[in-house]
């Protein structure tokens, strides 16, 4: 019997034997956006898959790994939150989480597999305008690197995603390139997560 998860290399263990390849390319975009995040905690990583069989399919395969902690509708579909038994070791960081959306309708991602990690960097903003405008003035590299984005292939996104019953506010600014995507905000998952109980 053919294992779809195996073939299209999204099992955990194939996932995981992805992961220095894929902070490699997180590294080389930091670089070049300005961002030091060696001192900042790598509050979960993401992965983005196409199909809903094989999403349920990565999602039972992952809870080997760890526990649910989240089942939430954002923007009109399923993201589960799983937390690692043991957080997995990437470098400086040791991340605890797993976001796994399901697919949104109509979207087709490129590529299937890791996609994005977020680094919780602390702040009062509540809008993610006023969180930009706050890393720009603790980071100075980043506001220096700031207008040849464009010129180096960096899509820049601020966003304020929220679940239903989320009470915390945790804006974020998104930079991504060729696939690679690197989200900051203030507040951990758990933390999201615990205000919604």
């Amino acid at each position: 019997m053919t294992n779809p998860l195996f073939e299209c290399e999204l099992t955990p263990e194939q996932m995981l034997d992805n992961l220095p390849a894929f902070f490699e390319k997180l590294n080389s975009l930091a670089r070049d956006i300005g961002l030091e995040l060696t001192e900042y905690q790598a509050d979960h990583i993401a992965m983005r898959i196409n199909d809903n069989q094989l999403t349920d399919q990565a999602h039972q395969a992952w809870l080997k790994f760890g526990t649910v902690i989240s089942s939430a509708y954002i923007n009109g579909r399923p993201i589960i939150v799983l937390e690692f038994t043991k957080p997995i070791s990437i470098q400086n960081w040791a991340i605890e989480c797993l976001e796994l959306p399901y697919p949104a309708k109509g979207k087709q991602y490129p590529n299937q597999g890791w996609e994005h990690v977020e680094f919780v960097i602390p702040s009062d903003a509540k809008t993610a305008k006023e969180y930009l405008k706050e890393l720009k003035s603790r980071m100075p590299r980043l506001l220096d690197a700031w207008d040849r984005m464009e010129s180096m292939g960096i899509n820049i996104k601020l966003s304020s995603p929220k679940g239903e019953g989320e009470r915390l506010a945790n804006p974020t600014v998104a930079f991504k390139r060729d696939g690679v995507c690197i989200k900051l905000h203030p507040h951990a998952l758990k933390q999201v997560v615990l205000s919604e109980q």
